[in-house]
């Protein structure tokens, strides 16, 4: 059952509930209907409205339960804009943590197999894709992935594979039994060295369209001098190799 965004009229509060659950706030007690909509308008017992609206992926990132610090909203459009990711697709993903990048697939369609080697971070995965509602396109598998890799090339290939693990350039040396013909791999890593091991992994794979981008966004800033980019940091997250099988 996906829940949904319930906005307050007047201020930038939201919270997440689904349908036959209750909000209790200072602004009062709402009860949301077992058949709410997106679009509806509800108003607590002190006559507080809330909007209510259908998640989308940016609030995943925004309210699901963290377990560590989830892949970017930025990363996670350059993944799918460099992998053309859609409606269909089989993905194994590896690094789960808050399985903000699995939700994102999932809500795109995807049909995504996951694997996070902690056992309590596998756990907050799985509630939080009932939250996002694609538990039944997105199964979090606890363990290590390297440890599957065997069974898994005897099975169907993937579409995409999608790695934010140390071990990354291990499955990306198996990258070709792995994915079907023009399929792709997308990594992330946080730190330069493990993006060069694992371009030269995919090198030595025989992967083709290698290419690992640093990831840097800066905000803008408005006002009536002027404008100019943010001097509020570099806006550095990490780096993310693309790499597809040509044959």
């Amino acid at each position: 059952m996906s829940s949904y965004l319930l906005v307050h009229a007047e201020s930038d509060r939201e919270y997440l509930r689904g349908p036959g659950e209750e909000l209790q706030t200072d602004l009062g007690v709402l009860e949301v209907p077992v058949d709410v909509a997106h679009g509806d308008v509800l108003e607590t017992h002190l006559g507080e409205a809330f909007h209510v609206r259908r998640l989308r992926g940016p609030d995943l990132f925004n309210h699901f339960e963290r377990t560590g610090a989830p892949m970017m909203p930025r990363d996670i459009g350059l993944v799918i804009g460099h992998t053309g990711a859609q409606s269909g697709d089989r993905v194994l993903d590896a690094g789960t943590g808050t399985g903000v990048l699995a939700g994102y697939l999932g809500r795109i369609g995807a049909d995504v197999t996951t694997y996070e080697i902690d056992p309590e971070f596998a756990e907050n995965a799985r509630a939080n894709m009932e939250l996002g509602g694609v538990s039944d396109r997105v199964e979090v598998r606890t363990g290590d992935l390297t440890d599957d890799l065997d069974d898994l090339t005897d099975g169907d290939p993937f579409d995409l594979i999608t790695l934010d693990t140390a071990d990354a350039a291990e499955v990306v040396d198996r990258a070709l039994d792995l994915l079907v013909p023009g399929g792709y791999v997308a990594v992330y890593t946080p730190f330069v060295e493990d993006a060069r091991d694992t371009e030269l992994a995919a090198r030595d794979a025989g992967l083709g369209g290698v290419e690992t981008l640093e990831t840097i966004q800066r905000e803008l800033t408005v006002d009536e001098r002027g404008t100019r980019p943010s001097t509020a940091g570099v806006g550095h997250t990490g780096y993310l190799l693309f790499a597809r099988r040509t044959e």
